[in-house]
């Protein structure tokens, strides 16, 4: 849907379909509306990123291929340090490289507008 206020009819709609055959579901959708459907505040430039899980299950699936390579780890510590290793490492890679979400396009959601200080000169 292209607004929160149509993807909330759309939710309701569906719930309202669902509640004679499925009214545990159709109460539980009432429940969750508001959570899943948080992502629509946003910038439209975001929801893409923010309405997906897709990155957190590929760093997941890495996570997972990288620690089957070593099989069996010899303590605890050693399992921090390689899964904290890598989390530094994708976010040195979201930070840096790949900006996932551009800052600009939030400074719409604060109240608060960033600081600009005069150069000061000697």
């Amino acid at each position: 849907q292209e607004s929160a206020e149509a993807a909330s009819a759309q939710w309701r709609i569906v719930a309202d379909q669902l509640r004679p055959k499925f009214p545990k579901l159709a109460a539980m959708m009432d429940d969750a509306e508001h959570e899943v459907l948080t992502f629509m505040s946003f910038p439209k430039a975001h929801r893409v990123q923010i309405h997906s899980t897709n990155p957190l299950e590929r760093l997941n699936a890495e996570v997972k291929r990288r620690t089957n390579v070593i099989g069996i780890f010899p303590n605890d510590k050693a399992v921090i340090r390689l899964v904290g290793a890598m989390m530094l490492e994708q976010n040195d890679e979201w930070s840096l490289q790949r900006r996932y979400m551009q800052l600009e396009g939030l400074l719409s959601l604060s109240d608060n507008q960033p600081a600009r200080l005069s150069a000061v000169i000697n």
